[in-house]
């Protein structure tokens, strides 16, 4: 195949790449960044990346925007190969929430047991808080899904004016959001996000495939160069995640500098796809790919619960302390505790990773207005839990009871068996 060529119709494995770097990559940040310790029944919680200098990291940790970069492309192909947009829709609904099923069974009772062993209240919120709040990310995708066909038809319509166009809707948002209008920055979760998906697509008709290395770095040097500007003359913060303090965060919600930063890593990760390539032929990492691909959304929920095993045991159970970020103790206990956590995610994965692969089904799939009322609740009843946690409260509506019930129907309004085959490989 040319490098001009669009990418294959069945697997491209670029995009496998670039989903499995950006998953590890997630894990690595968020297994490192806790800076943590307890006293007197609460568990005092840091972050490792306050420590001066250490923003730089999040240009490249930061991967959200290769995450929906790699979606959108994926959506489009898959989409083009669908039958019907109806098909494709209720497929890629129920592949999203199921996983989320025994991630909510397991976390509606995980707070009541703690207190059952003598946990102390603090810590109990903490962790259902923890186990939740990643779920932000799978209520902001299924809206992208759902707007996909749309989206779909607009880019073959209009081009590059439509992540133009979003981008400029995402840069007035922030206008208004500094100035005031705090509420409206939440707008971005679908500007931001919908332009680095449509960027995607760009690349699954092999526009962006087609960019010789030197122009791809080209490319990066133009992302990276704008968010280097908007954070040296704007209001942004120089880190692409949310600090501990700091009174703005390019990530909840999201801001215009993402998309610049998406710019700049889309290049930087095209200039190397040949490297990239190399490295995917390799058998261990294809083995690699090839283990993590059908795993995707249940390493992603299930490797924070991972973390609060090993922080309950160590830092609760055994007082453990995190040492300084970036002493020589921090880099040495580091290591251990990757390893730690990773034994921890991958028992959880021999247990609940079958739910992400489920039975085909069989029937006519739902209407496509009962699929779309089905995407809805599912990002309502997702963002809810992230932004509530799964610690119960005294009043039940207050709680996670209603979130978890919006993801329930969701997945029934889908078609979606909550049973699944056992993932081979």
């Amino acid at each position: 195949m040319s490098s001009t060529a669009p990418p294959t119709a069945r697997r491209d494995i670029f995009l496998d790449v670039i989903r499995a770097g950006a998953i590890l990559a997630v894990i690595g940040q968020h297994w490192l960044m806790p800076v943590l310790s307890y006293s007197d029944g609460r568990i005092a919680t840091g972050n490792a990346l306050v420590t001066p200098g250490w923003w730089a990291l999040t240009w490249l940790s930061q991967v959200m925007p290769l995450v929906f970069f790699a979606g959108g492309a994926a959506n489009l192909m898959s989409l083009r190969r669908a039958t019907c947009a109806r098909d494709w829709l209720a497929g890629r609904v129920s592949r999203l929430l199921l996983p989320t099923l025994p991630l909510i069974a397991v976390w509606l009772a995980v707070p009541r047991l703690l207190r059952e062993f003598g946990v102390p209240e603090q810590p109990v919120h903490v962790a259902g808080a923890i186990a939740g709040q990643l779920l932000w990310f799978l209520g902001v995708y299924l809206l992208t899904v759902l707007a996909t066909p749309f989206m779909a038809t607009a880019h073959r319509r209009w081009g590059l004016a439509v992540p133009a166009v979003l981008t400029g809707l995402a840069l007035l948002v922030d206008l208004a959001r500094f100035n005031g209008f705090g509420l409206l920055g939440y707008l971005n979760a679908v500007f931001v996000w919908l332009a680095v998906h449509q960027f995607g697509f760009l690349y699954a008709e092999g526009k962006l495939g087609a960019l010789r290395p030197r122009h791809a770095l080209g490319v990066a040097t133009a992302g990276f160069g704008v968010t280097a500007l908007l954070v040296a003359f704007g209001p942004y913060p120089a880190s692409m995640i949310g600090m501990p303090g700091a009174p703005v965060s390019n990530m909840s919600p999201p801001t215009a500098v993402l998309v610049s930063l998406a710019v700049g890593q889309i290049g930087l990760m095209l200039a190397l796809r040949a490297r990239l390539a190399e490295l995917a032929a390799r058998p261990t990492v294809a083995g690699a790919l090839h283990w993590i691909g059908p795993r995707f959304m249940s390493v992603y929920l299930w490797h924070m619960p991972a973390l609060v095993v090993v922080a309950g045991v160590s830092v609760f159970g055994f007082g453990y302390a995190t040492p300084e970020p970036g002493t020589l103790r921090w880099l040495a206990a580091a290591p251990l505790w990757l390893a730690a956590a990773g034994v921890v995610l991958v028992g959880l994965l021999r247990v609940f990773g079958r739910f992400e692969i489920p039975r085909p089904v069989t029937g006519d799939p739902a209407p496509l207005p009962q699929l779309a009322v089905a995407a809805v609740l599912g990002s309502v009843g997702t963002l809810g839990l992230a932004a509530r946690g799964f610690t119960a409260s005294p009043e039940p509506l207050a709680g996670p009871l209603p979130w978890a019930a919006l993801i329930l129907v969701s997945v029934l309004l889908a078609g979606g068996k909550v049973t699944a085959t056992r993932v081979r490989g």
